[in-house]
Order: structure tokens, then C-alpha cells, then sequence
């Protein structure tokens, strides 16, 4: 049964009078004042100013109030600001339809017929399109001759270098002004480092901070915003940091039979973003509003459920255990048991701590509140791991198809691009038109560990164009996935 309009009418006052009190209060006892002064007659207005010279010590009271809300607000943490972020879009050439996957699979020796059975049983029901791309060596009859580490730097290059070149050119950004570079790339860590290719691409300053995060899985995204973060608040007002987020293919197939390390093989695909943030506001356009992150490794279940190991034949490749799911869910919980206090409005948290007081204390026969996540945010970007993972997380929260459609169309255009497969989807969101001004979003990273990481960002400019990794096929999507 629907609620009535007079009860609709009423819940929204009570949202907007509860998540607005602190500006309501004054502003009513402010109007209450001079109301009251208007209405004085100007006998009783002297004695009431001189009844105030009498009042110093109430003065004084004000202005150490007034000195302690100063030092708070210059000793608190600055705010970290997103300028923009690109993302890699492969050319055509690296595209891997279904049908050419499976065939390239044929083809090779390495694969049994009972695996390539269940490869394509597995695109079948995996929600993956047919513009995916795959690196070279995917498309190599002897694909295993290409695992090398000059291939591996090619696709670094290409992936990289593209996305950051597109960002500096959205943000006419000059490199030499950037003063942290954070890459994370998990299975691929050369020498030298990532961010010291790009520093020598780009000619950047020597006094630089770089730091490359590797074995983190495809949660580090959000781990590296918030180092990215923590740099900065320790940094000049208005310092710069560039966080990238990959995941290189070409030294990490899996070359083997075995169907839990098979899983990987057939869902990730190539993907990287590049991402600017600052302490300064100017020409921002998403406010960090906070980080959370959560670790459960120290539970054994969690430890093993992705697990880089070698299979009876040697090939070394990532181990999905059928216990991810509900690891993923649980960790999910923890995290969002941290990040609700401080991302739910105050009437939901008036709600529920009144309706515990009646349960629990004053044992009422009343129904404990559980808060509503949906009022905290209007977007969601949940990592594109899989269509289960997605599922899983969508039952969870009892999300609706809306807000899982940025992520179930970037597994469904560029496959599990790893850690970087979030800001596909909120590249998504802005290409269709769904962000305005004001906007939050939560940000949801899963990684081996097992970690669930979470960001919420406001939005303070919402992109005007189609520009980025979904122009040209934008006007197709949602597409229906069967």
C-alpha cells in the first residue's frame, strides 16, 4: 500500500526541518530578534542597550566561541578536490568479439576441449559485449611467445600514456606542475617503476613523490585516492596528484585447464584511468567527501578467496574460490557498518537511534529502524568484477536496475578493466546525463585480500559533453542483458 500524501508531505518536513537544524535554529532565533526589537517602543530599546553594556562578560563568552571555531576550521584537514580523470578506450584493431575469443581458444594447444566448453559457456552468461579489447598477445596463435616484458611495457604505454594524455589535454594541465604520481598496477610491477615512465615521458620535476602500488587487487583504485589524499593534506595548499589505475594483461594469462583460474582469463579485459586530484578547488569538479576502507584478512575464508597459485602443471594464475560472493557481501556489511554514520543525513540517524531507544530501553514492541544508504547518495559505481558480483551486491542493498546500470553496461563495453572499472561507470553516469550539481556518489572497490573499499564524491560541476570513453556508442546504451 502507498503512503498518502499528507504522509508523504510529512516525512518531507520532517527530512528538511532534522537534516537542515543547525541552519534552521539560528536563522529562527535571529528573525525572532529582530522581531522583537521592531516591536520594542524606543524607551524599552535604550534600557535594552544598556542592559547589553552590562553584558561583557557574555561578550567575552561569544569571543572565545568564535576563536575556538577558527582554530578548528584552520586545523582541520583540507578538502581534496577531483579536477577530471580520463579513461583508455582501445582502438578497434584490439577488439575481441565472443565468437573470436572462443575460436582464438580453439587454436591454440594450451586449452582442452572440456575447457573451451566451459569458456563459452561462460561468455555466454558473463554480460560481456562484443567491443571488449584484449592486448596483442590474446590474439596470438602461440600467445605465450608475447608474455614478455617488452610487450607487457607496450601495453603499459599504450594504455597509460592515452589516458593521461587525454586528461592533461581536458584540463590544460602543464606536467611539470604535478607533485605526486600514484600508479597502481597489480600483476605487473617493472623496473623501472611505472610512475617513473610516466615521469619520463611527461619530464616532470625531480622532486616528485612516486609510489607504485602492486598485489593490491581491483579495490586499489580507491586505495590509492586515498593516499593520493593523505599526500596532499600534508602538502602546500593547492598541490597536485596524479593517480592512475591499471591492470596489465600480457604477463599474466593463464595459460592452464583448471576452470576456477580460468574465470579471470575470460572476464578481464584492457582498461586503465587517470585521474587529477588537488587541495585546491579551483576548476573542480567532484568534492572527496570521505574514504573508507576495509580489510578481512585476517579471516582465512576471505584470505583464500583469491589466491595467485600455480596449477599441477605450473602455470601460474588467480584462483576464484565459489566462496567470493559471499565474502564480497560480508566485507560489504563491515564497510558500510563504518560509512554509514557519517554519509547518512540526520533524520535517518534520529530514526534509527529512536527507534533503539524504544526497543532496546524502553522495551517497546517496535520494529528497530534500519537506515536508509539510499538517502545518502544518488549514484552508485560498483566494481564491474561480474555480473554475480554485481547481482550479489544489488540483492544486498536491494538496489533497482537504475542504480546498478553504470556498472552492468561497463562489464558489458569494456569488460573487468580491474581497478580502474569505476570511473568507467561514472564516466557513464555523466555521459547519459543522470549527474547534476550536488549529486553524491559511492564509489565500491572488491580486491583480493579481501578488501571492499568505499569513496563518496560530490558533484560540483557535472561534465557538459559526450567526450571520453563512451562517445560514439553512448546513444546505444542500456542495452537489455539477457
Amino acid at each position: 500500500m502507498s503512503p498518502s500524501p499528507i504522509h508523504k508531505f510529512l516525512k518531507i518536513v520532517y527530512t528538511k526541518t532534522v537534516d537542515n537544524f543547525l541552519l534552521i535554529v539560528p536563522m529562527s532565533l535571529t528573525t525572532a530578534a529582530i522581531v522583537q526589537i521592531a516591536r520594542s517602543k524606543p524607551n524599552d530599546l535604550t534600557d535594552r542597550i544598556q542592559a547589553l553594556s552590562h553584558s561583557f562578560i557574555l561578550l567575552i563568552g561569544l569571543f572565545l566561541s568564535a576563536t575556538a571555531v577558527t582554530v578548528y576550521i584552520m586545523h582541520r584537514p583540507r578538502m581534496v578536490y577531483l579536477i577530471d580523470y580520463a579513461c583508455f578506450r582501445a582502438p578497434n584493431t584490439y577488439r575481441a568479439p565472443s565468437a573470436t575469443f572462443v575460436e582464438h581458444a580453439r587454436q591454440v594447444s594450451y586449452f582442452s576441449d572440456r575447457s573451451i566448453r566451459f569458456l563459452t559457456r561462460l561468455l555466454e552468461k558473463s554480460g560481456l559485449g562484443e567491443e571488449t579489447s584484449v592486448p596483442p598477445m590474446g590474439s596470438y596463435i602461440e600467445g605465450y611467445k608475447y608474455c614478455t616484458l617488452e610487450e607487457a611495457r607496450k601495453e603499459v604505454e599504450l594504455v597509460v600514456f592515452s589516458a593521461i594524455d587525454d586528461l592533461f589535454a581536458n584540463t590544460n594541465i602543464d606536467p611539470i606542475t604535478i607533485d605526486t604520481v600514484i600508479v597502481n598496477c597489480s600483476g605487473f610491477s617493472p623496473t623501472p617503476s611505472m610512475p617513473d615512465m610516466i615521469v619520463n615521458k611527461y619530464k616532470m620535476r625531480s622532486d616528485i613523490r612516486s609510489i607504485h602500488l602492486s598485489g593490491m587487487g581491483c579495490s586499489a583504485g580507491l586505495i590509492s585516492v586515498e593516499l593520493a589524499k593523505n599526500l596532499l593534506q600534508a602538502m602546500p595548499q593547492g598541490a597536485r596528484a596524479l593517480v592512475v589505475s591499471t591492470e596489465t594483461l600480457t604477463p599474466n594469462y593463464y595459460l592452464g585447464n583448471e576452470r576456477a583460474m580460468l574465470l579471470p582469463y575470460c572476464l578481464f579485459r584492457m582498461g586503465g584511468s587517470a585521474v587529477l586530484l588537488s587541495t585546491s578547488p579551483a576548476k573542480a569538479r567532484f568534492r572527496l567527501k570521505c574514504i573508507i576502507r576495509t580489510l578481512t584478512a585476517a579471516d582465512d575464508r576471505s584470505y583464500h578467496c583469491i589466491h595467485q597459485e600455480e596449477d599441477d602443471k605450473g602455470n601460474t594464475g588467480a584462483n576464484l574460490s565459489m566462496d567470493i560472493v559471499d565474502v564480497a557481501s560480508n566485507t560489504l556489511k563491515t564497510n558500510i557498518t563504518t560509512i554509514a554514520p557519517l554519509i547518512l543525513p540526520a533524520s535517518e540517524k534520529l530514526l534509527f537511534a529512536l527507534s533503539f531507544v524504544s526497543q532496546k530501553l524502553l522495551k517497546m514492541r517496535t520494529k528497530l529502524h534500519m537506515p536508509n544508504l539510499l538517502t545518502a547518495f544518488e549514484h552508485i559505481c560498483i566494481h564491474a568484477g561480474g555480473r554475480a558480483v554485481i547481482d550479489g551486491i544489488q540483492r544486498s542493498l536491494r538496489l533497482s536496475d537504475e542504480h546498478v546500470e553504470a556498472s552492468r553496461m561497463t562489464l558489458h563495453r569494456f569488460g573487468n578493466t580491474s581497478s580502474s572499472s569505476m570511473w568507467y561507470e561514472l564516466a557513464y553516469i555523466e555521459a547519459k546525463g543522470y549527474m547534476h550539481k550536488g549529486n553524491r556518489v559511492w564509489m565500491i572497490g572488491f580486491g583480493s585480500g579481501f578488501k571492499c573499499n568505499s569513496a563518496v564524491w560530490e558533484c560540483i560541476a557535472p561534465a557538459h559533453n559526450e567526450d571520453g570513453p563512451w562517445a560514439g556508442c553512448i546513444n546505444r546504451y542500456p542495452v537489455l542483458i539477457s
